[in-house]
């Protein structure tokens, strides 16, 4: 009698897949970490009374974007003019450090949003500027202008250059009528406490900023509020096992997962996870440089937008990042990632267990 043998493991390193523009465009909706999320599932830290208004805030301003769009019918015809743009703010934008629940607002206010799908866009900063790579400018402006609201998650201010696209990018949305919604990480040289001042975002995208209503949101890091710590990393040994024994998980040399990003486009880091149930890596160690250190961050957002455990080998995620990048301009990028990746570590004990 013979036993059949497990299926080796994936490999995100043989991986090297190549997304069409109509996927980036089919695929700005809220991730599916964030498909179930609605207002009423955000648990406000009672504590924190600005949670909650920021509930009943973006609440009241989902409702407000009901019935026609707000250049007056749905997309323009060729022969309409142009709309003027609104005089009170169609935009808000969600203050607060990593971890207090703006991707999850900003998520809840796309799903309270009374329009179909196909007129609400949601995706980060960085899918945005892929998506005006992929199209072109003009391509762009015309397939987003004609939606009831943008949400952008995670918006850069770290490349000036990209910052004056995307700004100019929302200009010519705004003057269409649509509303906006947004997040943003930390600038170069901005330290604090993890969290990015209203005004330095609104002096950022200049003339955008009469459009965004500042509501910020304090706190602490949620995925850490009453949770046990995240487990410490496994042998080798185990991680191997694990891999083997989980149908649809990768299993990677950590430091040959970091060479592969430097091949794969940003962009297609969610392709390169796709069908993955959990990613298993050995020899966990520093990130050595901070163009790498990037990457990794951008595989971490997608992993949890996705859900996908991660399970692995080596030092913990806290010591992935030196001294240096933890006090540098891409802090609170570098430690939303790790308190992501210790976030999913915590998701694949069940692994090693079962």
């Amino acid at each position: 009698m013979t036993t059949e043998a497990a299926p080796a493991p994936l490999s995100l390193c043989a991986r090297e897949p190549h997304v069409p523009a109509e996927r980036l465009v089919a695929e700005m909706v809220p991730p599916p970490r964030f498909d179930a999320v609605r207002f009423d599932t955000y648990i406000p830290d009672p504590n924190q009374p600005s949670q909650t208004q920021a509930v009943e805030v973006l609440s009241s301003f989902a409702a407000g974007l009901g019935g026609a769009h707000a250049s007056g019918a749905g997309k323009r015809r060729w022969f309409q003019r142009k709309p003027a743009a609104p005089a009170a703010p169609r935009g808000v934008y969600l203050d607060g450090g990593y971890g207090v629940g703006k991707t999850h607002l900003l998520a809840s206010l796309w799903h309270a949003t009374p329009a179909e799908p196909s007129l609400k866009a949601f995706g980060t900063f960085v899918e945005l500027t892929n998506l005006v790579g992929a199209l072109g400018f003009q391509q762009t402006v015309a397939t987003l202008s004609g939606h009831r609201l943008l949400c952008i998650d995670e918006f850069e201010l770290d490349d000036p250059g990209d910052t004056v696209l995307v700004s100019t990018l929302l200009g010519k949305l705004v003057e269409a009528g649509v509303a906006l919604a947004a997040t943003s990480n930390t600038l170069p040289g901005k330290l604090g406490e993890g969290r990015f001042a209203a005004a330095d975002f609104l002096r950022e995208i200049q003339g955008l900023s009469a459009h965004f209503r500042p509501l910020r949101i304090d706190g602490e890091d949620y995925r850490h509020r009453g949770l046990p710590e995240a487990p410490p990393p496994y042998a080798d040994e185990q991680v191997a096992k694990a891999a083997h024994a989980t149908p649809g998980a990768s299993l990677d040399s950590f430091p040959r997962l970091l060479e592969h990003l430097a091949r794969v486009h940003p962009s297609r880091y969610g392709a390169l996870t796709d069908g993955v149930a959990a990613v298993c890596l050995t020899g966990v160690e520093p990130v050595p440089d901070q163009s790498t250190a990037l990457r990794l961050v951008v595989l971490a957002d997608r992993l949890y937008d996705r859900e996908v455990p991660v399970l692995a080998s080596g030092l913990p995620f806290d010591q992935l990042f030196s001294d240096e990048m933890l006090n540098g301009g891409y802090r609170k990028k570098y430690f939303r990632a790790i308190s992501r990746l210790t976030a999913l570590a915590r998701d694949a004990k069940r692994l090693v267990e079962q």
